[in-house]
């Protein structure tokens, strides 16, 4: 392949020069909590490289094929210093060594030349920090070219005669591409390839040495990998890994997140409010119609006309007698009760009655429904967990027995379901049979 390496240098060197003079002009911006579009003041531009690879003869674009063919593949070092200018543009100058080798397949000759060092000025092209959609990307693609010196020394071996050239420090082209990973804050993994454009002598060619097709310029490759480290105050973020635009981008996009946060917060503070409002009615309705809302009324159910106290119970007036009927509880009636208690089981930890219990509970609801008795029901729990916890699930339960006894037809106003916890222990709550006992609802006829 034929470059004129005087033309590719002031190519070069002016676009460099026209890259440099557009970013100190040009306003850059952040995605780690600096300004958008703010100063480079806020960042670490300054970073370091290292990386060894393979240096070849040949390359992957097939470029001088037809130059010496045979592969021969040797380890090649490098590492570089850079400097950012704007987010996605930075020169770095760079260094590379090792040793370049190649020879013709049917063995008739081969070179190998010995690169002391070479260094080189380059501009670097981020491309993902000038697209909006790779905010805070992990992955950026990058491509460089520079112009340097190489110092080069190359032997040709025709058969059993070698010829070494002397040393020379040329002129050379390296033009770099690859990947470079953020693997942690201020550290890139770096993965390229470079192709670096030499004079016609870096691999022997000479027509003053055996048949050896001439090329204007020889080109070898190095395939690498390494590790850029940011320098500077450790806080900061680094300037090739910001992207401006999408940083606006999502600052747009984000813009009133606050706000909605708020206007969620308001809307969900005004529901639990109409909750408590919808609740406060339910508790102010008066079922009755006595003036004593549900919640204060001690004696629902009061008959209308009736004149009532604060607590809703009817008032006796001093001209009236008050007719206290007698209640009969009879033997029959205790052992219907007594069988209901006995048969009573619940869900474990729960206030839901077992099937089991219906038929018990029945006969009680039966018995309330024919003569008209009053029923006080009294939830118990043992001591196991805590007082509040055991108040409610005694009274859960009381209810519960309550809830089931109307639901087949008791009147509601004649029963009373109170729960007392661990209170009103009947046995030991140190023992499994003594904390069975004490888990009871206790049933009383009036």
């Amino acid at each position: 392949m034929k470059i004129n390496l005087k033309k590719t240098g002031l190519l070069v060197a002016a676009g460099l020069l026209t890259s440099a003079s557009f970013a100190q002009n040009a306003k850059i911006g952040s995605i780690e909590g600096t300004t958008p579009l703010g100063p480079s003041t806020e960042y670490r531009t300054w970073s370091i490289g290292i990386g060894a690879g393979v240096l070849n003869q040949t390359n992957i674009f097939g470029f001088n094929r037809k130059d010496y063919n045979d592969l021969d593949h040797n380890i090649g070092y490098s590492a570089y210093i850079k400097k950012q200018i704007s987010p996605s543009f930075g020169f770095k100058a760079s260094y590379l060594g090792g040793k370049v080798g190649g020879a013709y397949k049917d063995g008739s000759q081969s070179f190998e030349t010995k690169t002391p060092w070479s260094v080189a000025l380059s501009g670097e092209w981020t491309m993902a920090n000038t697209n909006w959609r790779f905010f805070n990307s992990f992955i950026k693609p990058y491509v460089s070219l520079g112009l340097g010196v190489l110092n080069s020394e190359a032997t040709v071996m025709t058969g059993s005669t070698s010829n070494t050239f002397d040393s020379q420090s040329k002129l050379y082209v390296p033009a770099d591409f690859g990947l470079k990973f953020a693997i942690a804050k201020g550290i890139n993994l770096d993965l390229g390839y470079q192709l670096n454009w030499a004079n016609q002598r870096f691999d022997g060619s000479d027509p003053a040495v055996g048949p050896v097709p001439t090329y204007k310029n020889d080109l070898f490759s190095y395939a690498h990998a390494g590790l850029e480290i940011a320098l500077g105050n450790s806080s900061l973020p680094t300037l090739n890994n910001s992207n401006p635009v999408a940083t606006l981008v999502n600052d747009y996009n984000t813009k009133y997140d606050d706000l909605k946060a708020q206007r969620d917060a308001l809307v969900a503070a005004n529901q639990a409010l109409e909750s408590k409002v919808a609740s406060l009615n339910t508790d102010l309705q008066d079922d009755d119609g006595d003036g004593v809302a549900n919640k204060f009324d001690k004696c629902p159910g009061t008959p209308s006309g009736v004149q009532v106290d604060g607590a809703g119970c009817p008032i006796l007036l001093k001209n009236e007698t008050k007719v206290v009927e007698k209640v009969v509880i009879t033997e029959a009636d205790r052992k219907t009760v007594d069988e209901a208690i006995k048969n009573l089981e619940f869900e474990t930890g729960k206030s839901v009655i077992r099937p089991t219990s219906y038929n018990s509970l029945n006969r009680v609801a039966a018995l309330l429904v024919e003569k008209d008795f009053s029923l006080k029901l009294a939830g118990h729990t043992d001591n196991t967990g805590s007082l509040q916890l055991n108040l409610r699930l005694s009274k859960e339960r009381a209810e519960s027995v309550k809830a089931y006894l109307v639901s087949k037809g008791a009147n509601p106003s004649r029963i009373e379901a109170t729960g007392y916890g661990p209170n009103q222990p009947i046995a030991s709550n140190k023992t499994a049979e003594g904390r069975q006992q004490n888990r009871r609802v206790e049933f009383t006829l009036y």
